[in-house]
């Protein structure tokens, strides 16, 4: 089919794309800056076309011999009046689909409760846009959703922060409301499911996930999947949805603007009310719908790896099991398939020349997900130019850690490893197998090698004690005009508000642990011999 994907750059059109590209289907992805996509991977396979469904005269050509058109914008994050936006950009469009003789318009909406409670400005704006796509004259087929769990998201990006940040909270009532959360990849599975549906269906329908949890269950649950500490929840009548908003602006990066509506829209209950009448149209994914824990840990276990697999894309080792063990679907999730084309734990997969690309997993990171989404991760990137082969720097990041030290500040990295005994850690007594040569999956003092990559990449993962996971990787490469280049990153990956604290605590020495370790490791391959097969060990 001819199908046009708009928000292509948003959370749900950056992982409907791919797949379907992947399916076979000729692609047109609409956005007003189309240079937001100049860098995504499945954007060269598709025809992108700049359009703004605010402005009319720019969307018949992006709508020109469309088959289906994805109706997947929102106005929430634009601050304002966005229910005006939003309803002249779904009148806009309604009228360019009938215009340019479209045969499908497929929305995701939002659930709504039975009856005609109250609704906030957020779910009004959701309904209002149904009823204006469904009266377009063209067959339309509107998915409700409510709370969508996976990384990126904006609900679950604040179930994510408010969870690990506050061990103990003063909620406000709607911590109680009902709500039937619904994972990615589910919601992609109907989206797709969509283009398979008889030409004279037309309506709404509901969909979620198989359980029904209060919100304050849910930050239970997301806390166990996590391994963290059960959370006090205490809730406070008081408190206002808009104090609950600025309260979870202060908290959360999530942008007040999205913050706002959202809080709004959680005292009112969202749970599936037509029986769940999609599935006579769409089956349900093999395996059926994913759980709330399965659907957390999936992308928990992205997030966990990303510091090494998104951000340096090649194949992760196994990391060790979740810190207090977290749940069964946690541990589960490294096993559990995701489309039939790739799993947990794959390793991100460039496209080669003319190629394509599987796409990832939906329920972890994408390229298109805002800067704040993701979990918290920190990372200290320094790089310096060498004036030696790159061999010769080689043999001293190799050759790092036991007798040779850790090239800075050697009482620190002493009291770190005698802080981690005390606190029941291995510390630094492991040291190294070999002088000169490391091996995948070998230890080297309280880090193990994950990935090494001879003559040019050496990964390493911490097994120190510490209130989250951490990798350090050392690289050596070389410019375009020969030069030597040392690279070097650590990266933590906090597990809470204890890692939080943790990190900003030990941020004031990174200058000098990790600025030294730089400037002495280039020191000593400059000024070591090439037939010197011992290392100075830098002090």
């Amino acid at each position: 089919m001819r199908i046009l994907v708009t928000g292509a750059t948003g959370y749900l059109g950056g992982r409907l794309a791919p797949r379907l590209l992947d399916r076979g289907h000729h692609v047109r992805a609409m956005t007003r800056d189309p240079a937001r996509l100049r860098d995504i991977p499945w954007a060269a396979r598709a025809d992108v076309v700049q359009a703004d469904a605010r402005d009319p005269a720019t969307l018949p050509a992006a709508l020109r011999g469309i088959d289906v058109a994805y109706y997947l914008i929102h106005s929430i994050d634009s601050g304002g009046d966005f229910s005006t936006v939003d309803r002249q950009a779904a009148a806009a469009f309604a009228a360019a689909c009938r215009d340019a003789g479209v045969r499908r318009i497929i929305y995701l909406g939002g659930l709504s409760p039975a009856g005609d409670g109250e609704l906030s400005a957020h779910l009004s704006s959701r309904q209002e846009v149904a009823r204006i796509l469904l009266d377009s004259g063209v067959p339309t087929l509107v998915l409700r959703a409510a709370v969508i769990i996976g990384s990126g998201s904006a609900s679950f990006e604040m179930l994510r922060y408010l969870t690990e940040r506050l061990p103990m909270m003063l909620t406000p009532r709607w911590v109680r409301t009902r709500i039937q959360p619904i994972a990615v990849r589910d919601v992609l599975h109907y989206l797709l499911g969509g283009l398979t549906v008889p030409a004279d269906v037309h309506g709404s329908f509901d969909v979620g996930g198989p359980d029904v949890l209060t919100y304050a269950e849910m930050m239970q649950r997301f806390a166990t999947v996590e391994g963290l500490r059960p959370r006090v929840i205490i809730p406070v009548p008081m408190l206002s949805p808009g104090l609950s908003s600025l309260w979870v602006g202060l908290i959360t990066p999530v942008p007040k603007r999205i913050a706002r509506p959202l809080v709004r829209s959680l005292r009112t209950e969202v749970v599936v009310t037509d029986g769940g009448a999609v599935r006579r149209l769409i089956p349900d994914p093999p395996g059926g719908l994913l759980p709330f824990d399965t659907s957390a840990a999936m992308a928990l276990a992205h997030v966990r790896e990303r510091g090494v697999e998104t951000r340096w894309s090649t194949a992760v080792w196994p990391t060790r099991a979740p810190r207090r063990a977290g749940s069964a679907a946690a541990r589960a999730a490294r096993s559990a398939p995701f489309d039939g084309t790739t799993r947990v734990g794959d390793a991100a997969r460039a496209p080669a020349a003319g190629g394509t690309c599987a796409p990832r997993p939906p329920g972890e990171p994408a390229l298109t997900d805002p800067q704040w989404s993701g979990g918290a991760l920190y990372v200290d990137e320094r790089e310096r130019a060498v004036a030696a082969p790159p061999e010769r720097l080689w043999r001293v990041i190799e050759g790092i850690g036991g007798e040779n030290g850790w090239y800075s500040w050697p009482l620190a990295w002493a009291a770190r490893g005698w802080l981690d005994i005390l606190v029941g850690g291995v510390g630094p007594r492991r040291g190294r197998r070999d002088p000169q040569r490391l091996q995948v999956g070998e230890a080297l003092d309280f880090w193990r090698v994950v990935e090494l990559e001879r003559g040019r990449l050496l990964r390493l993962r911490a097994e120190m004690k510490m209130p989250g996971d951490g990798w350090l990787e050392l690289r050596a490469e070389v410019n375009a005009d020969g030069t030597t280049i040392y690279r070097q990153r650590a990266i933590f990956l906090p597990g809470g508000l204890p890692g939080q604290l943790y990190w900003r605590a030990i941020s004031p020495f990174h200058a000098t642990v990790f600025g030294g370790m730089l400037r002495n490791i280039v020191r000593v391959a400059e000024t070591t011999d090439d037939s010197t097969a011992e290392h100075t060990v830098a002090g």
